[in-house]
């Protein structure tokens, strides 16, 4: 248990410095395009493509990439911490809300070319290479009766580093699959095997030109500080967050589900409305609500799951679940699910009109990967992030327990 603890540690925080690389790398990109970064003269002396920090926070605010001066400056300060970013004279290690002049590593060649980095830089090219490529060999295909998109066999993506001239021996592609599924770039569909030159089926894990918020930073780091203080304990268990839109919420509407066998109740000011209601309503969980003098709706309902099941059990073979990838088309109001718990999350309520139970989505499913990104050991507020701050479309890859 400590060493899987420990390696899922180590998984985590590789997820978290890459998503920083790829936050950093848009930022900088942004501020070039926005001429915030350019050459500045500053007592005699003329620094190449930096930029003032008070205008960056500016431009932060006003972008809407940070609620308040202090966040945007704890934003930097992460970007810092991971040397992206640097003052120009390094004479501190603190990122300053004031007139002083910042610049990225990337622009002054001072970026740390570790082996990490090199790995995270390769495989993004390699992404960006198929992605491009008009008969990409990333095609949904099907392993063991489940369906995957943006998958490759093993052999397949070797023989398109030999031709495409990325390595020289098939040796040199083996060893560089695999450097790029120890570091979390690439991962095997069900993530039951190493990388090998088969037919086993693999897929990238990050979608690496996806539109990073910078905000994510910071969830980011804290789930992966969650992630280093207690593997699989969630404080919050007992706070599901709907999938819908927050700005729908109104004040005394909820809906719970406690079973697949019982109908999905809608309570509206103490009286009973039909499921058409959730159109209208969000159907979140508030905190304790109470609807009339003598009706009052629990806002954490029991969970639907009938044992607790680890992120081993699922992921060990043989075991009774069955795998699923899903496709989750939001429309105004949202997905209509809700996530719950922690390493597993699993689904604790569906909105029997809503898109996700259009799509299949049941109660009890265990949330694996969200667009292609692991989310198996990310507690519920992390994966409803993820979700709610990527596209319209959710492609959810699900688990569950055969009946």
């Amino acid at each position: 248990m400590e060493r899987t603890s420990s390696v899922r540690r180590k998984v985590v925080a590789r997820q978290h410095k890459t998503e920083v690389m790829i936050a950093g790398e848009q930022l900088r990109l942004r501020l070039h395009d926005g001429k915030l970064i350019k050459d500045r003269r500053h007592h005699l002396r003329t620094y190449p493509n930096c930029f003032v920090a008070q205008e960056l926070i500016d431009w932060l605010m006003s972008h809407k990439e940070a609620s308040d001066r202090e966040t945007a400056v704890c934003l930097m300060q992460h970007l810092m911490d991971h040397d992206i970013l640097h003052h120009v004279c390094d004479k501190s290690s603190e990122f300053k809300d004031a007139k002083l002049l910042y610049r990225f590593r990337k622009d002054d060649g001072t970026f740390p070319f570790n082996t990490e980095v090199k790995i995270f830089m390769r495989g993004q090219r390699l992404f960006e290479n198929l992605m491009a490529d008009k008969g990409s060999i990333l095609q949904p295909r099907v392993e063991h009766g489940v369906s995957y998109q943006r998958s490759v066999p093993g052999y397949q993506l070797i023989d398109w580093l030999l031709q495409n001239g990325e390595e020289e021996s098939r040796r040199q592609g083996m060893e560089l699959c695999r450097a790029l599924q120890e570091h979390g770039i690439i991962q095997h569909v069900a993530k039951k095997h190493n990388f090998f030159d088969s037919g086993l089926l693999y897929q990238f894990c990050i979608n690496f030109r996806r539109r990073r918020r910078l905000s994510e930073l910071l969830n980011e780091k804290k789930q992966e500080n969650d992630a280093a203080a207690s593997p699989f304990e969630d404080s919050s268990l007992d706070s599901p967050f709907n999938l819908r839109k927050d700005s729908l919420l109104e004040p005394n509407s909820a809906f719970e589900c406690v079973g697949s066998s019982e109908a999905l109740k809608t309570v509206i000011g103490g009286r009973r409305t039909s499921v058409n209601g959730l159109q209208h309503h969000s159907g979140g969980f508030p905190p304790l609500v109470q609807m009339s003098s003598n009706v009052a709706v629990r806002s954490n309902p029991k969970s639907v799951l009938k044992r607790r099941v680890t992120c081993e059990e699922l992921l060990s073979p043989g075991a009774p679940f069955i795998k699923k990838v899903l496709t989750v088309i939001g429309d105004a109001l949202g997905w209509g699910i809700v996530v719950r718990g922690r390493a597993p999350c699993y689904v604790q309520a569906v909105d029997p009109e809503g898109p996700a139970a259009g799509a299949g989505v049941k109660i009890r499913q265990f949330v694996c990967q969200v667009n292609g990104r692991c989310v198996l050991y990310l507690n519920y507020r992390t994966v409803s992030r993820l979700v709610m701050s990527g596209p319209r479309v959710a492609v959810l890859e699900v688990m569950e327990p055969l009946e």
